[in-house]
């Protein structure tokens, strides 16, 4: 799978501090490698857009939009039934420009206890405003636009500030946790997710082999059993519903086969899965 590095990826031509891009597609985007070389927020118009990071995924549709801390991330995007369209507005922002118009305000970023890599805010009048007069940009002359796009990130960053507080501050400013902290983090993140190794080594900026050497490293276990153990686990904890059958969760945990799932549930728990339920006193219906 290629890599796409944004904004370049739009624009190969300008390495510039903020950028503007009016997105469109007519077609999905399933889980690409991204790599953001800059902040970004995403005012999502049509379509859905699922991020994946060192953090649990964050899905929205266009009543929200997302912020993006640079750095690496899956992303999926699927274009709207009613349009056939996917529709997106790009605003690339470098770290040296924000910290420029924190520093020029006085604003204070708060200490909150996690530094989120992505984060999604709900549109409000405030922001649908702000949107269209982004869009209005593309009517003036590029000389006007690039000094205008500085403006309008000093204007969302403060109304930002203030509304969602220093808290949001210090998710845009914090530095990047420990690379340790980090990989556990992907790792703890997507347990659940059907996520591959090579998604995951690059969520984690690593090769697969370099990888596998910190997994077993932190983990004290393989990979592949170490997953299939955390999946066979949430396995048991959505059979204590007795509303729940085998047939309707296996594919949910990554097995491609029902007889596969009750195999290796039978070996982790010693009895088949239905027969867990019976144990259990629940058995579905």
């Amino acid at each position: 799978m290629d890599i796409y590095t944004l904004p370049d990826y739009l624009n190969p031509e300008t390495s510039e501090a903020i950028q503007l891009f009016d997105y469109q597609s007519s077609s999905d985007l399933a889980r690409s490698k991204i790599n953001l070389k800059q902040n970004t927020i995403s005012f999502l118009q049509e379509g859905t857009k699922e991020v994946v990071t060192h953090d649990v995924p964050v899905i929205i549709e266009p009543s929200h939009f997302l912020i993006m801390k640079s750095g690496h991330c899956l992303m999926t995007e699927k274009i709207s039934p009613a349009r056939q369209q996917y529709h997106s507005l790009l605003l690339f922002f470098s770290d040296e420009l924000l910290l420029t118009l924190i520093r020029k305000h006085g604003l204070v970023p708060g200490q909150p206890s996690m530094a989120r890599p992505v984060r999604a805010c709900r549109y409000d009048d405030f922001i649908r405003s702000f949107i269209q007069s982004l869009q209005d940009l593309s009517k003036l002359s590029m000389e006007a636009q690039n000094k205008l796009l500085t403006l309008k990130l000093e204007e969302i960053v403060i109304y930002l500030a203030e509304t969602q507080g220093a808290d949001f501050l210090h998710f845009l400013t914090a530095n990047t946790d420990d690379h340790a902290k980090q990989f556990i983090r992907v790792v703890e993140s997507n347990s659940l997710n059907k996520l591959t190794l090579k998604e995951l080594a690059f969520l984690s900026n690593m090769s697969v082999s370099t990888f596998k050497r910190e997994f077993e490293k932190h983990f004290k276990e393989s990979p592949s059993r170490w997953f299939q153990q955390k999946r066979l686990e949430h396995s048991a904890q959505l059979l204590q519903d007795k509303s729940v059958r085998p047939t309707e969760i296996y594919e949910k945990i990554g097995y491609e086969s029902l007889s596969n799932f009750i195999q290796a549930f039978k070996s982790r728990f010693g009895v088949t899965p239905k027969q867990y339920q019976l144990q259990s006193g629940i058995e579905a219906v």
